[in-house]
């Protein structure tokens, strides 16, 4: 049966790259993921519920956070990448209120401007001190008061670190270099093939119906209950596996990396998929809502991937290890604002939530959550990672700096 299963898939994804484009390491990524849901079994069934909770949890928030982007500097003539670039003083704060928007989309704003060259190393530890990734969203459902606190320390604590780390290493520290054309740095074969418009329009669907999914689920509610003797079926589980092996094979076959339109109306280069290298979005600004999504398609795609691995890697470690994440934060005294820290560094949101959770039921104190705020990074760290990883590692540990700081000074206050 298995063997029945697995040889047409086999054959075509042999024959993928050649009819696509792309490189067969990056078709076997969504070959193998479609293949692990297809045969079924509680594997399978992780795979697709992991997939869709990646799309939901992450993706749709990230393109909405891009396209709202594109739309204000079409609607007040502004170029916000310049507008960042040229503020020197001022991309330290503009980093960090992006980093505050719940959810991680602002916040990977900015390290694609910082892995194009267009900001500095004290920038992107703003961001990813301000951020608090998908568990802003929780918190602010739940604990509006505490949520306010937390942004403010979080965004002082950005500010002051953003601008000591530019005033000890300068403003070029670690900066990437931006080319002077548009030659591809990091092409893949068949990068620049357009994206077919039914594609385009199939990709924008599945966004604008994830998004008020997206939103239940960042308050901790199930879309599926929406559809009544339906929901055991998972409607929206189902509709978020679809955007997310939409999001892998696009970028498989490197379509849209690259991409010019017709009539001169638009031209992208991503700078996730291209680093060192403008995006040209500017025309796709003065154009219509579809060129957004054409624009916003190709960061959210890549990240979508990263977003992928780490949630997989996180799910089969807990399944395999045995191990209850919960027992993870079971630590009372003076280590909770360390362990807040140490939470911090996984990459993802999911820990984050978790003990956002248990600090909302009583079981983690004020002082770790704090802690907790300041050094996760969210799903902002996977571009990063691997696309400037020396620069994520070291914004990383600067990040523990303050977060440890003023984990225990919450602590000797007694909260």
């Amino acid at each position: 049966m298995k063997e029945t299963t697995f040889a047409p898939i086999y054959g075509v994804w042999q024959r993928l790259p050649e009819a696509f484009g792309g490189r067969a390491w990056r078709w076997s990524v969504p070959i193998l993921l479609l293949a692990a849901v297809l045969g079924g079994g509680e594997s399978g069934a992780l795979v697709r519920d992991t997939l869709a909770e990646a799309y939901l949890q992450v993706s749709v928030f990230v393109a909405g956070t891009l396209m709202l982007l594109f739309a204000v500097e079409r609607w007040f003539a502004v170029d916000l990448r310049e507008r960042i670039a040229q503020a020197r003083v001022g991309q330290v704060p503009i980093a960090t209120a992006l980093g505050m928007l719940p959810g991680c989309g602002g916040a990977i704003v900015v390290v694609t401007q910082f892995v194009n060259g267009r900001i500095g190393f004290g920038a992107l530890v703003a961001v990813l001190i301000a951020t608090m990734g998908d568990a802003a969203f929780l918190l602010i459902a739940a604990a509006p008061e505490t949520a306010v606190v937390v942004f403010a320390v979080s965004g002082a604590s950005a500010v002051l670190c953003g601008w000591a780390i530019e005033a000890i290493h300068g403003r070029d520290f670690l900066r990437h270099r931006r080319a002077e054309d548009d030659t591809p740095t990091t092409a893949v074969a068949g990068a620049g093939r357009p994206v077919p418009p039914a594609i385009d329009g199939l990709w924008a669907a599945l966004w604008a119906i994830g998004v008020p999914f997206a939103v239940l689920i960042a308050f901790q509610q199930d879309p599926n209950a929406w559809f009544g003797p339906w929901a055991a079926h998972q409607p929206a589980t189902w509709l978020g596996f679809a955007g997310a092996m939409l999001a892998v094979t696009l970028w498989a076959g490197g379509l849209g990396e690259g991409e010019a339109g017709t009539g001169g109306t638009y031209g992208e280069s991503s700078p996730l998929s291209n680093p060192g290298h403008g995006n040209g979005r500017g025309a796709a600004t003065n154009a219509g809502p579809m060129a957004w999504v054409r624009c916003a398609r190709t960061d959210t795609n890549f990240v979508t991937v990263w977003v992928i691995a780490a949630f997989l890697l996180f799910e089969f470690g807990v399944v395999f290890s045995g191990v209850d994440p919960e027992a993870w934060f079971a630590v009372v005294g003076p280590l909770a604002p360390l362990v807040g820290v140490l939470v911090g560094f996984i990459p993802g949101c999911g820990p984050q939530i978790l003990l956002t959770t248990l600090y909302l039921s009583g079981a983690m104190p004020m002082s770790a959550l704090l802690a907790n705020a300041i050094s996760n990074d969210g799903d902002a760290l996977f571009p990063a990672i691997a696309l400037a990883p020396k620069a994520a590692v070291l914004a990383t540990a600067y990040s523990a700096l303050p977060a440890l700081a003023v984990g225990y000074a919450a602590f000797g206050l007694g909260y």
